[in-house]
């Protein structure tokens, strides 16, 4: 039986694609603050900038292509059984190949009903105010904003609990709920973490690879070779 790898995935590995990374030094995305633009409040209070903020993210993704380390992930799953968690809302991990992916922010590429949280659709071009789904209510992002629940994390929680070896790329693990994930995982098993500017220290459990997502998915899948082999 192929062991199964658990890989929770943050903004540095889409930064290497050319996505920007959620918040800028001076706390602000893409220039908006982060309550304006991705709270309910803020969609309440000016939908069609919220709209159009989106529009520009799904737009951007147009441009971008995944990187070395979205493609080696997706090409482990030859020897693993892969899955991966990410808090990314672009399509990257699964243009590379990779088939169990969970979102735990949203899907960039989907639009939910305002009112109705089940009633989602695959989305790809601009989505503008009176744009409505089939029960009359204002389509808005399938984006898990502040305040709002996060629908996958119980699925995530139950993954994690079945982890042969946990991987950790591209995220500071101090967002929670997602933070949260690492102490479902089985103790003692081997964990990867995978960032170039680690805020964590390494144990014997634990193996700090201090390298961008893409140089560190590298060596991360020599040394799963090497421990297979």
């Amino acid at each position: 039986m192929k062991k199964h790898i658990v890989v929770l995935t943050g903004a540095g590995i889409s930064a290497e694609s050319g996505i920007n990374t959620f918040r800028d030094a001076d706390g602000l995305w893409e220039g908006h603050d982060i309550m304006d633009v991705a709270t309910p409040e803020g969609f309440a209070k000016n939908p069609a900038l919220v709209l159009e903020f989106y529009n520009q993210r799904r737009r951007q993704l147009r441009d971008v292509l995944p990187n070395q380390a979205h493609k080696d992930l997706a090409a482990l799953e030859t020897d693993f059984n892969i899955s991966i968690i990410t808090q990314n809302v672009d399509d990257l991990h699964e243009r590379a190949g990779s088939t169990a992916v969970i979102h735990l922010h949203g899907e960039l590429l989907k639009v939910r009903s305002s009112k109705n949280s089940t009633s989602v659709k695959t989305w790809k071009k601009d989505l503008l105010p009176g744009m409505r789904c089939e029960e009359g209510h204002q389509l808005r992002p399938h984006i898990v904003w502040f305040g709002e629940a996060v629908p996958m994390i119980d699925n995530a929680m139950s993954i994690c609990a079945t982890a042969d070896v946990l991987v950790i790329i591209g995220t500071s693990m101090q967002v929670y709920p997602a933070a949260g994930l690492l102490h479902y995982a089985p103790k003692d098993i081997p964990i990867y973490f995978i960032d170039p500017k680690p805020a964590i220290t390494p144990s014997a459990q634990l193996t700090v690879i201090a390298k961008t997502a893409t140089q560190g998915v590298a060596e991360l899948c020599s040394l799963l070779k090497q421990n297979t082999s």
